[in-house]
């Protein structure tokens, strides 16, 4: 009988102890519940003991946490349509407050937390041109922004350490993108316009530079050919000189047959000379 009394009693026993010890492993943070309430907050990595039953513990990460939110749809200054993608990254901060707020619930902390992060941006967003919201800095716009977001996230026992603008589209049920297309085109053709004029000009310069190089190259050309032509026609005077005194007579016969062969080179011509005529001589005899 004895030994059927301790058996359950030590099962009992060891069930309790079970049931008084909990682990906090690293990076993580405790909380204690006494009848629902709680009684600890902040306990450290290790082996701790709660009262069985009555206490509960619960365990959670304090490392950082990146939480997604569906992309928000916002309008620029310039009153067009964006949407704008981006991600959160935090950590819990105080667990009583987490815990109060949120139940232990991560998710509904996300969720409690994206419309605070959404409104701050909106503030952001909504004052910048779409082409500052695209090409400038990012970061500006988170950090002019954090301090206020915390301040509200303070309730939800959580901080928030930066958040990430991934993507920023534009919506296509809007007529933003068609916009935009049109100024890329307009851009683009302002600058083939621009380059085609510039090839025009330089164009215009290369041909006025050709122009003027085939001027001077033909001008030069007709000044040596005149200064050859003017040699040629000396050296021939001289030639012609010296033959003519060495024998006048062959030399007025030569000068006669070329006369003869232009006069008479296409085969068709007439000549009305007198009988008499010195041209004939040289035909009426050979002396």
């Amino acid at each position: 009988m004895r030994l059927n009394l301790i058996i359950p009693i030590v099962v009992v026993a060891l069930l309790l102890l079970l049931g008084s010890v909990y682990v906090v492993r690293e990076g993580q943070t405790g909380l204690v519940l006494n009848l629902g309430r709680v009684a600890r907050t902040d306990i450290g990595p290790g082996l701790h003991f709660k009262v069985p039953l009555i206490e509960s513990a619960r365990v959670f990460d304090r490392r950082f946490y990146a939480a997604e939110f569906s992309p928000e749809r916002y309008l620029t200054s310039e009153r067009k349509d964006v949407s704008v993608d981006f991600v959160a990254i935090g950590l819990i901060s105080d667990v009583a407050d987490f815990y109060r707020a949120t139940g232990g619930q991560m998710d509904l902390a996300s969720e409690r937390l994206a419309p605070i992060i959404k409104d701050s941006l909106r503030n952001e967003i909504n004052a910048r041109t779409l082409q500052q919201l695209v090409s400038g800095d990012r970061s500006e716009i988170i950090a002019r922004q954090l301090e206020g977001i915390n301040e509200a996230a303070k309730t939800l026992g959580m901080r928030v350490i930066d958040i990430r603008l991934k993507q920023i589209d534009l919506p296509t049920d809007s007529d933003v993108i068609a916009q935009v297309y049109d100024r890329m085109r307009a851009e683009r053709r302002q600058v083939a316009s621009r380059l085609r004029a510039e090839g025009e000009e330089q164009a215009r310069i290369i041909r006025a530079e050709a122009d003027r190089e085939r001027t001077v190259l033909v001008a030069e050309a007709e000044r040596d050919a005149q200064k050859l032509r003017g040699e040629g026609d000396a050296e021939a005077t001289r030639i012609y000189g010296q033959a003519a005194s060495r024998d006048p007579s062959f030399y007025a016969f030569q000068r006669s047959l070329e006369a003869y062969r232009a006069a008479f080179a296409d085969g068709n011509g007439v000549i009305v000379l007198e009988r008499d005529d010195p041209f004939l001589q040289y035909m009426r005899s050979d002396r």
